[in-house]
C-alpha cells in the first residue's frame, strides 16, 4: 500500500532522513521506533509533503506521492493524526470532527460520526463542549477521531500514548486495533512505548539518526537483545 524507497529530506540545510526504505501492506499495523530526533515525524511528515522529499520516492498504492500538496495526498485515503493533537481548542468536539469529515462524502456524516461515537464514547458525551478544556487522553481521542471522519485507507498516527496515563494508553491502544480489524484500516504508527507498539504491530522498523537500523515481524524484534536493551528494558504493555 504505501512504499517508500531510498528517502531523503531536510529542514533546510539539515538532513534527517537519509535513505529511507520502508513498505506498508494492506491490513497491516506497522510501528515506526526510535529516539526523539531519530526521523520519526518527519517521515510521516514527508508523506504530506512538508518536508518535500529531496531524493528517493514516496507511493501510495502505487501512485507517487513526491510534490503533491498535502490536501491531494489526504484525497486518495490518508489521514495524519499528528504529534501533540493539534486539535481546534476553541472549537467544540463536534465541530473538530467536522473539519475531520471536510475532504469526504456529506452523506456518509451521520454514519461516520457514529463510528466514532462507539470508538470513543466520551466524545458523544462532550460533543458541545469546548475541545481545549478536556483532559489530554480526551483530546488525543478526539484527534485520532478527527483523522477517522476523513474516511481514510491508511491511518498515520504520530505518538498517540504521549503524556498519557497507563489506563488511558490501553484504551487508545485497543482502539487502534479495533480500527485495524474491526474496520480494515491499515496503521502507521509512531510511538516511543516500544512494548505497547510492538504489542499490536504487525511488523516494525527502527529508526536512528534517520536511518532504517532494524526491520522486521514484531515479534521477532521485540525479543532481539539490542532492541529490548534500547527501547523495551523496565517498560511494560499497560
Amino acid at each position: 500500500m504505501l512504499a517508500v524507497e531510498n528517502l531523503h529530506a531536510s529542514y533546510g540545510a539539515v538532513q534527517v532522513l537519509h535513505g529511507i526504505d520502508l513498505e506498508v501492506r494492506q491490513g497491516e499495523i506497522v510501528t515506526l521506533l526510535g529516539a526523539n530526533g531519530a526521523g520519526k515525524s518527519t517521515l510521516l511528515k514527508t508523506i504530506f509533503g512538508a518536508p518535500a522529499v529531496k531524493a528517493g520516492s514516496i507511493a501510495f498504492c502505487g501512485k507517487p506521492l513526491k510534490g503533491l500538496l498535502s490536501h491531494h495526498v489526504a484525497d486518495l485515503g490518508i489521514a495524519h493524526s499528528p504529534e501533540g493533537r493539534r486539535i481546534m481548542p476553541k472549537m467544540t468536539v463536534l465541530e473538530n470532527l467536522q473539519i475531520g469529515a471536510f475532504l469526504s462524502d456529506p452523506k456518509h456524516f451521520q454514519d461516520d460520526l457514529k463510528k466514532v461515537f462507539r470508538l470513543f464514547p466520551r466524545l458523544e458525551e462532550r460533543s458541545w463542549q469546548r475541545a481545549g478544556t478536556m483532559s489530554g487522553g480526551e483530546q488525543q481521542m478526539l484527534a485520532i477521531g478527527r483523522a477517522l471522519m476523513q474516511r481514510p485507507r491508511l491511518l498515520l498516527l504520530d505518538e498517540p500514548s504521549l503524556g498519557l496515563a497507563p489506563l488511558v494508553i490501553r484504551l487508545i491502544f485497543d482502539a487502534i486495533q479495533k480500527i485495524n480489524q474491526e474496520d480494515g484500516i491499515t496503521v502507521l504508527l509512531v510511538e516511543q512505548n516500544a512494548a505497547m507498539a510492538l504489542s499490536i504491530a504487525d511488523r516494525g522498523y527502527v529508526l536512528q539518526t534517520g536511518r532504517v537500523v532494524h526491520a522486521g515481524d514484531a515479534e521477532v524484534l521485540a525479543s532481539q537483545p539490542e532492541i529490548r536493551n534500547a527501547y523495551l528494558e523496565g517498560m511494560t504493555a499497560p
